[in-house]
């Protein structure tokens, strides 16, 4: 088969079999057409499927290194091997053919970094002061309401802007389609009940069942660069890292959960992780301040 063609049945099976988003398929494309690129000024000849089932584990640590001559991290080398793996495997499914060379190669060792989440007492301080900053009042109400959805449940900053109208009234609990087109169903604090409420009144504009149910200052759908921007602002003003962002509120809803509960499994459901090694980090981050704490509050560990 044309390998052009071949491309675009894989991009097909990861968008329709896989479910893989917009954004996560153009990633796979670019990686990949990457790696055809340099291995087409490698070896100095036009890629056929065949060329690419014989290539030479030194064909693909050259790719490596040259990646790493390239300034690339790491972790940008180990998702475009990744990818690059992601691929053969289709094909092999297809066709049968497989590249032994491949399964030699070594990913490059990633350090694994601990996310960073917000103090309890930081996330209570941005929750209640957060739509002080905002120019209009119903802007405000918006922002609270989004970034206390975001830390109650644990959503992405996306799944919670592909709400619609539709969720409305609240009850103690709603569905929502995550990562994958898959649904899982997160509870709802009165809190959150409250803050929406309390916003969608306020609102000048309509939110009907088809409507997103974050609006933007236009009527339009909330951009994501927008939500990204107020807590830019919050943070800088108050002295926060830099690190302090919607994506930050996710963190810190497993890793304050993880400290009273302990419960990985309901955890694990509530963000929609796939595996339960991924959930797996917040007890190192649980681990880690609980360290701190004895270290700080234990007789022989205060410094003299």
């Amino acid at each position: 088969m044309n390998l052009n063609q071949r491309l675009l049945d894989w991009t097909n099976w990861l968008k329709l079999t896989k479910r893989f988003s917009s954004h996560t398929l153009y990633a796979y494309e670019r990686d990949f057409r990457e790696f055809l690129t340099f291995m087409a000024q490698y070896k100095a000849e036009t890629l056929l499927e065949q060329a690419l089932i014989d290539l030479k584990i030194t064909d693909f640590r050259s790719w490596l290194a040259f990646r790493n001559n390239k300034g690339l991290s790491p972790r940008s080398t180990a998702r475009a091997l990744s990818v690059v793996r992601n691929f053969y495997t289709y094909l092999g499914k297809q066709t049968g053919n497989t590249c032994p060379a491949l399964t030699a190669v070594q990913s490059p060792r990633v350090k694994v970094s601990l996310p960073r989440p917000l103090s309890e007492g930081q996330t209570a301080e941005l929750m209640t002061d957060i739509e002080g900053f905002a120019t209009e009042e119903w802007l405000g109400l918006r922002d609270k309401a989004l970034f206390v959805l975001l830390y109650a449940t644990g959503m992405r900053l996306g799944e919670a802007l592909n709400l619609t109208g539709y969720c409305l009234p609240l009850t103690d609990r709603l569905a929502i389609i995550g990562k994958g087109k898959k649904q899982r169903i997160v509870p709802i604090i009165p809190a959150v009940q409250t803050t929406i409420t309390a916003y969608v009144k306020a609102c000048p504009f309509p939110i009907e069942a088809t409507t997103p149910l974050f609006l933007g200052v236009k009527g339009g759908a909330l951009n994501p660069s927008m939500a990204q921007k107020t807590l830019r602002l919050y943070r800088r003003a108050m002295g926060l890292p830099e690190y302090v962002t919607p994506h930050a509120l996710r963190h810190s809803c497993a890793t304050h959960l993880m400290s009273q509960t302990q419960d990985l499994r309901g955890i694990q459901e509530l963000l929609g992780h796939a595996s339960l090694a991924t959930t797996q980090i917040y007890t190192s981050i649980d681990q880690q301040q609980l360290m701190q704490t004895y270290n700080k509050a234990h007789p022989r560990g205060r410094r003299r």
